[in-house]
């Protein structure tokens, strides 16, 4: 049957689910993303800096990079230039001086220079949180997940081209689970989850699988017990750095909206909810108020909702909402919404029973 290890890795934390189809048992961790991890070795160096490593997501950072920046040397690979800007001269104009691996090679050592990697998959972390469970890394497979822009054209703009990759991948399927890719056939433009898979072969699984985590969070909120017999269902993850609402009809998308959690308010949220129950939503209008970008295949109607399920982190937001909210737990844990995503894609893939967990 398998065991199984699912890994969503957040901006504020990487939440880790292991499932073992034998026994039906499953274990879990939510620990400080990577993010935060690399951005705080980061501040806690002093001086110049010699970055490596492989494009992760940016964010705190590309901040911390920036700042250092401004006062010492940085030097950076082009691979892990890529996590602060997929424009090269973005990054040479912060001030960071980009330079080969066999400068890299010259300067390892380097007592001038703090090193830094740049990584979303940290094997050795990664396992010392397994182990620490209780359990070998001895998995059949692993899938992970994490948001990924893209890497646009020039001239492109990522909220765009991100939107266009999308919309194209489910205008021919709307099942995201779909969007679950083995390591070898991860499209060339998702370019940060294809530095994962590469990271996630150290793992030792037999098999490995990426995911963009808006696809896996609305795979795991429709698994929440709160969605069946309730169709069609909205479904929010507000997450750390980003919140995705959707419609679900079953396992099927008939839209959704992404926004920056930071930048969205109480009676915004409200509105877009509405919004895209109704197909009002506009891909263009979210983009030009600041919000991430938005998909619509058909309305279903805000009055024929079964059900509004809010998941993730930041779900809190909506404490005060008027709206029926449904405080959603897939597999009874509200953090994890996209291991839960990530779980049942791989079943899908696989043509694995349902798995029930109540």
């Amino acid at each position: 049957m398998g065991r199984f290890l699912m890994i969503d890795i957040g901006a504020g934390t990487m939440d880790i689910l292991l499932y073992d189809a034998a026994t039906g048992e499953h274990f879990k961790a939510v620990a400080p993303s990577p993010v935060r991890l690399v951005a705080g070795r980061i501040d806690a160096t002093q001086g110049n800096l010699l970055v490596t490593g492989v494009e992760m997501g940016g964010g705190p950072v590309t901040a911390a990079l920036r700042r250092r920046a401004a006062d010492a040397e940085v030097l950076m690979s082009h691979s892990a230039a890529a996590t602060l800007h997929h424009d090269m001269a973005r990054v040479r104009d912060w001030g960071i001086r980009l330079i080969d691996e066999k400068a890299i090679d010259r300067l390892a050592g380097d007592e001038r220079y703090a090193p830094i990697v740049l990584e979303d998959v940290q094997p050795v972390r990664i396992a010392r949180i397994i182990e620490g469970l209780g359990f070998p890394m001895n998995f059949d497979a692993v899938a992970l997940c994490a948001q990924d822009h893209g890497a646009a054209p020039q001239g492109v703009s990522h909220l765009d081209f991100r939107h266009n990759l999308f919309q194209t991948m489910l205008d021919r399927s709307p099942l995201p689970h779909t969007l679950l890719f083995r390591d070898d056939e991860v499209p060339p433009a998702f370019t940060r989850l294809g530095a994962m898979a590469r990271g996630a072969r150290e793992l030792g699984a037999a098999e490995v699988y990426v995911m963009d985590s808006g696809m896996a969070a609305m795979t795991g909120a429709a698994q929440d017990p709160h969605a069946r017999g309730a169709q069609p269902v909205m479904i929010l993850d507000v997450a750390t750095s980003h919140t995705v609402a959707a419609v679900m009809e079953q396992d099927r998308v008939a839209g959704f909206v992404e926004y920056h959690t930071r930048d969205i308010t109480l009676e915004r949220l409200e509105a877009l909810l509405r919004e895209l129950a109704e197909g009002r939503v506009r891909h263009d209008r979210i983009l030009a108020e600041g919000g991430h970008g938005a998909y619509l295949r058909h309305a279903v109607g805000f009055d024929a909702l079964g059900a509004i399920i809010a998941t993730g982190p930041k779900r809190g937001l909506l404490g005060p909402s008027r709206l029926p909210i449904i405080w959603g737990a897939p597999w009874g844990d509200n953090m994890m919404t996209g291991t839960v995503g990530l779980l049942e894609a791989l079943r899908c893939r696989k043509g694995m029973p349902p798995i029930r967990y109540l």
